[in-house]
């Protein structure tokens, strides 16, 4: 027998692919408006505010994305859920209100992460209940869909009315969290530091998941192939239930960031936000994660770019860019391969 015979054969999988061109949109669109600004602390200044708006529309779109991804799934209910992460963050405010008041870095955002914790346990509750009674009996079908998850999301803003009334309710920053960072002539709000920092925390935290994780390797594969993953025996419903109650609890998470942003809860708080997170989502490509972020941030930065330099074109300007981005590549940034 021959040595090459003899010989184990070795092999490797070719490394996929990176698309670059879409990952250099933002600093390019960063870039290009700079000489327009013309001062150097304005364009930081309105960078760092487009950023953090830009997580805040991540957090908030991608449990969405991910959620269409895997199991197909128009949900137009999605934005009860950003509203009852918002409202959540009640529970903990009434008990521990002298905590958001006390000049304690460490307090405010200990209070914070309880917040988010309590944010995303009801959103997964009510995650479980909204996928079992309303979304089960419609797979596969959009058009009902639609309809029964706009149902849902009118029923869940009355039981919200009923719970905590119509009345906006006030919600202060913590203390520590009010203010701004200021380098010079350049201003840093803490809280948008924050939640950039929360955002990046998020999506690294998602990427490591669906791409180093058995788990993850999951649910690519469902999205890729569902009827092979459930020819190889894993029970591919229990995932879909799984990635929906996540979806619904990253939602809560984005509910909480919006809420202390806009620091005033009103029900119908979430659906406002809800044709944005749709622009993101078909930007991104539809249930593409690492889309959805490029497209919060792209999204983000150019309304607040033109909302400096054109105010009056500043609401068309979402529309403009997921135009031009659907007439380059229709299928959006980042298309998943099934679809």
């Amino acid at each position: 027998m021959s040595n090459a015979a003899a010989e184990p054969i070795e092999t490797s999988l070719p490394r996929a692919r990176i698309d670059w061109i879409p990952l250099i949109l933002v600093p390019v669109l960063a870039i290009a408006t700079l000489p327009l600004v013309g001062n150097v602390s304005a364009w930081v200044t309105l960078t760092v505010a487009g950023l953090a708006m830009g997580m805040m529309i991540f957090l908030m779109a991608s449990g969405l994305t991910l959620v269409f991804g895997l199991m197909d799934i128009i949900n137009f209910g999605h934005g009860v859920f950003i509203s009852l992460g918002a409202y959540a963050t009640l529970l903990v405010l009434g008990p521990l209100a002298g905590w958001a008041s006390a000049d304690s870095i460490g307090l405010n955002l200990a209070l914070l992460v309880l917040c988010i914790a309590a944010a995303m346990g009801l959103t997964a509750v009510v995650g479980v209940v909204f996928e079992r009674v309303i979304v089960r009996p419609v797979y596969g079908n959009h058009l009902k869909q639609i309809l029964v998850t706009m149902g849902g999301l009118i029923v869940a803003e009355q039981a919200i009315h009923a719970i905590w009334g119509a009345s906006p309710i006030p919600v202060p920053v913590p203390e520590t969290l009010r203010g701004a960072f200021v380098i010079g002539d350049i201003v840093m709000e803490r809280y948008r530091v924050v939640a950039i920092g929360i955002g990046l925390l998020v999506f690294f935290a998602m990427q490591v998941l669906l791409n180093r994780t058995r788990i993850g390797l999951l649910i690519r594969a469902g999205v890729e192939n569902p009827e092979m993953v459930e020819a190889l025996g894993y029970r591919i419903r229990r995932l879909f239930v799984s990635v929906f109650v996540a979806g619904s609890a990253l939602a809560g998470l984005g509910g909480v960031m919006w809420a202390f942003y806009r620091q005033t809860l009103t029900a119908g708080m979430g659906m406002e936000v809800m044709v944005l997170v749709f622009i993101v989502i078909i930007i991104g490509g539809l249930g593409s994660v690492g889309g959805c972020f490029v497209g919060s941030v792209l999204v983000a930065l150019m309304a607040n770019y033109v909302g400096f330099l054109a105010p009056k074109l500043a609401l068309v300007s979402n529309i403009l860019v997921m135009a031009l981005v659907l007439i380059w590549r229709p299928q959006g940034l980042f298309p998943v391969a099934r679809r």
